[in-house]
């Protein structure tokens, strides 16, 4: 039987390289496909395990569609070293080293960890001397130690650090070029519960990881630098947010002041836009939030900045509706494009584009439609009748045209076009993609965040 904490470091490497460890990854979603694909490249043997029947199946056959084509290319040119399961025990059983990418959700402003212990079960209960569990879900600071850590040895009749290793390394992977982040862009981080496992976790990690990999003293610093990366950009977003509605009140454009300003080099002013979306930004500041809550602690800008990107939406839904009037509609015909939270990907987990929707739904807008080059279906979309479409022709035929996310198409855009397929029309741009907006035609009135209302008789 392997025992990883009793190897040397060289036969680590080796073993790996060989493709005599087996590494199990729970949770085949974005992260865990990707990091299913690097660890497959390095050389080992992969289990991919999730509770989701249908993708299991659709992995097992073949026939899954990932939306970053890179790592659906290398699972399918590595598929001989692939297995699929829904059984987490047989899985950990089967494997010397278990990754684990299962998220925890926030609902009504807590973290929930059901899905997680529930694959914490699963692992424990095939564990054996000698593997090492590797956590890269993003947590609240001392889940490893607080919540993993007894679930795992409860399970197993097992002793952290004595009989298995334990490791916090948080996953840094921006979707659409994970394998590239992982392997070439950034150092790895690791936490371990002591010495034993971060020395197994930082040679497996030395193999993959070619910027190396970066030692923290416990798995809860590990948690607590990825939440705070995550935390910095949303306040960075929520200061640009702030000065971006000043500027549109002064009648100056955001991206002029933005430029200037970041040209001092201590100035690194992000882009503002209809708030903050994916898995990650919007949650991690809810995650320190709650760490902090549960010691006491106050975190004013991080609970502010939160806010200011939540009420983004609710300014976009403002921007709309004045446009509206400035077309002189009482029923508009109002056209979304984009409902992914950034541009060139189908991730729409919370993305704000579903809150501007909803603003205008409860505020009697009833002639929506959703454009999205990447989105095949919505079932939020689908609740509320409204309907998605890929064609963007269709979707410029409109009396409101709100840009709310940064698709390359959508960039290819010009006012002009605009005006030949309407009589007039108003358009709101959440994501500065129009790039002559100061020239638009009789017909197109320009609105966009951070920058004065342009076009027809209300340019001012």
């Amino acid at each position: 039987m392997v025992n990883l904490l009793e190897m040397s470091d060289e036969d680590l490497i080796n073993s790996l390289k060989r493709g005599e460890l087996t590494v199990a990854i729970y949770g085949m979603g974005y992260v865990g496909t990707a990091i299913a694909a690097v660890w497959a490249r390095a050389g080992a043997k992969v289990i991919g395990v999730d509770a989701d029947q249908r993708k299991v199946a659709a992995f097992k056959s073949c026939t899954f569609k990932l939306s970053d084509s890179t790592v659906e290319a290398e699972l399918r040119r590595l598929s001989k070293s692939f297995s699929y399961t829904m059984n987490g025990e047989e899985a950990s059983a089967n494997s010397q080293v278990k990754i684990v990418t299962v998220p925890i959700y926030i609902r009504d402003g807590e973290p929930r960890f059901e899905a997680f212990l529930s694959a914490m079960e699963g692992i424990g209960k095939g564990l054996k001397r000698g593997d090492l569990v590797i956590i890269e879900s993003s947590v609240p600071p001392r889940t490893t130690v607080d919540i993993a850590k007894p679930a795992l040895e409860r399970a197993s009749g097992l002793t952290a650090e004595d009989d298995f290793g334990l490791v916090y390394s948080p996953e840094r992977i921006y979707v659409g070029r994970a394998i590239q982040d992982i392997e070439e862009r950034y150092p790895k981080v690791i936490g371990g519960v002591g010495p034993r496992s971060a020395r197994v976790a930082k040679a497996l990690y030395g193999v993959i990881a070619r910027k190396g990999v970066l030692e923290v003293s416990s798995p809860t610093v590990a948690e607590t630098e990825k939440l705070v990366e995550g935390v910095y950009r949303d306040v960075n977003i929520a200061l640009a947010n702030e000065v971006a509605r000043l500027c549109r009140s002064l009648g100056i454009d955001f991206d002029e002041v933005r430029d200037a300003a970041n040209s001092q080099p201590y100035s690194h002013l992000h882009k503002p836009g209809p708030g903050v979306g994916g898995s990650c930004i919007p949650v991690y500041p809810q995650f320190l939030l709650y760490a902090a809550k549960r010691i006491g602690a106050q975190l004013d800008l991080t609970a502010l900045g939160r806010q200011i990107n939540v009420m983004s939406a609710k300014y976009v839904f403002d921007l709309i509706r004045e446009a509206a009037g400035l077309v002189g509609e009482a029923n508009p015909r109002v056209s979304v494009l984009g409902l992914a939270f950034r541009g060139d990907v189908d991730d729409t987990r919370l993305s704000p584009s579903y809150d501007v929707i909803k603003h205008l739904v409860n505020n009697g807008f009833k002639q929506l439609l959703v454009h999205d080059p990447f989105v095949e279906q919505d079932d939020v979309l689908r609740e509320l009748g409204i309907p998605l479409t890929k064609d963007l022709d269709a979707a410029l035929r409109a009396d409101v045209i709100a840009i709310l996310t940064d698709h390359s198409e959508y960039f290819k855009l010009s006012l002009d076009d605009i005006g030949k397929r309407n009589a007039r029309a108003a358009v709101v741009d959440a994501r500065h993609v129009i790039r002559n907006w100061r020239n638009p035609p009789r017909n197109v009135i320009y609105m966009g965040i951070g920058r004065p209302t342009v076009g027809g008789i209300h340019e001012r």
